[in-house]
């Protein structure tokens, strides 16, 4: 979206992102809806030389920022997430006259020691050999770093100096997708084809399958045609009866939700989305704003999965390690990691194996034998204790555990100084 002098207050924007630069130490930039730098304080991403040092395309860059701020936008108006080369940013949207005209992030900053930003996200991730990993730190000098439990707080501060610029109506304006005259006008259109016809026809089931397919592929435009086409054919075969017509627009909603969730939306955004479209339908008796309310919820779904797959999921997978690497020492479950990052636990493990090349169980096992082998070496903990310590079910599964992946047991690797022996 272009910037024009309506939209929002530039020389506010940039009071803020002065204010909180100054007083958090984080780099501040104030981008346009189209992601053109409008301003920046501190060291903002604009003027970061990590991607370059790289050889990273800042095309790539701009599509994280592009994430975060849709993210934000659909959760409430912040979001922390990852660029490209691992660092951490977070996002609040300024809001426009109609819809979001701007944004202010932060970042970018670390959020984990250089160590381990070092062995994930530039040897494990990236498969950068030393020299380049010198130039990339070279170039990270000047770039702080902020523990993880201040970050939300951040986060939170950041939304609240941007929220006093959006007033309550262009908030509520920011999810809207289509104007109701328009809707109306395209499903009235579909109307007037369906009574030129002999007699009324059946229910377009396979408009229905075409629209769910849609949805999965985030084909926003096709995706609101076939919309219409049912809503037309809803209020055609109702007759007026609008009791009826509300129920058969709740089953459509219910069948775009399991499409989202097929997808890669959990199953949790799907009941809050459709709770909240209860609960503002219950007092429509409005044909019009039903339709509106519908079409809004059918492109928030849209958003929650497909359109930015890259990028978000390598955002999960370096908030699950993230997490698995703060909380391994416990019995963590798939479960728990997918629930700290929002999704099923089917879809997790599926895209944690694709991005990782193994199950997100067996790559905490890994960070267990990791600290399994420093304390053996620099502790006198007994063996049972280490398993106790590192979240292990009984010192057998440990055992067990430890030789698959060291190749020795925990006995002889203590014993051998953490050098592998010819025999075990």
């Amino acid at each position: 979206m272009a910037v024009g002098a309506n939209e929002f207050d530039l020389m506010l924007a940039e009071e803020c992102a002065s204010a909180y630069s100054g007083s958090s130490g984080l780099g501040c930039t104030v981008y346009s809806g189209n992601g053109t730098v409008l301003y920046e304080a501190g060291g903002g991403c604009a003027s970061c030389k990590v991607c370059k040092a790289a050889g990273l395309h800042e095309d790539d860059c701009a599509r994280a920022h592009e994430y975060g701020m849709t993210e934000a936008e659909r959760f409430g108006g912040k979001y922390i997430y990852f660029c490209q080369m691992g660092l951490t940013c977070f996002v609040s949207p300024i809001v426009g006259s109609s819809g979001s005209a701007a944004k202010i992030t932060v970042g970018p900053f670390f959020m984990v020691d250089r160590e381990d930003y070092i062995e994930y996200d530039l040897r494990q991730k990236l498969g950068l050999k030393d020299a380049e990993i010198g130039k990339i730190l070279k170039a990270a000098e000047k770039i702080p770093y902020v523990p993880a439990e201040k970050v939300n707080s951040l986060s939170i501060l950041l939304f609240m100096a941007v929220g006093f610029m959006n007033n309550v109506s262009a908030s509520n304006r920011m999810l809207e997708t289509q104007k109701s005259g328009e809707l109306q006008g395209r499903i009235t259109e579909y109307i007037m084809e369906l009574k030129s016809g002999e007699a009324p026809p059946e229910y377009p089931y396979q408009t229905e399958k075409e629209l769910t397919a849609s949805i999965t592929d985030s084909d926003r435009p096709r995706a609101q045609r076939l919309l219409n086409e049912l809503l037309g054919h809803i209020l055609f075969s109702s007759g007026g009866d609008f009791a009826r017509i509300k129920s058969r627009i709740y089953e459509l909603l219910v069948v775009m939700s399991r499409a989202a969730v097929d997808s890669g939306a959990t199953a949790k955004y799907a009941f809050n989305m459709n709770h909240e479209f209860f609960r503002k339908a219950a007092d429509t008796v409005n044909i019009d704003e039903l339709c509106m309310l519908l079409a809004g919820v059918m492109n928030r779904y849209i958003d929650s999965i497909f359109e930015f797959a890259d990028v978000k999921n390598a955002d999960i997978i370096r908030k699950s390690v993230l997490y698995m690497r703060g909380s391994f020492a416990r019995k963590i479950t798939l479960e728990d990691v997918a629930r700290e990052v929002s999704l099923s636990p089917a879809y997790f493990g599926k895209v944690f194996k694709q991005e990782m090349g193994c199950s997100p169980s067996a790559y905490l096992n890994r960070l267990r034998i990791e600290r399994a082998r420093q304390l053996l070496l620099q502790s006198d903990l007994q063996l049972v204790e280490i398993a106790n310590i590192l979240g292990f079910e009984d010192q057998s599964y440990f055992t067990k555990v430890f030789k698959r992946l060291s190749g020795v047991s925990p006995n002889r690797f203590r014993k051998s100084g953490g050098k592998r022996p010819t025999r075990d």
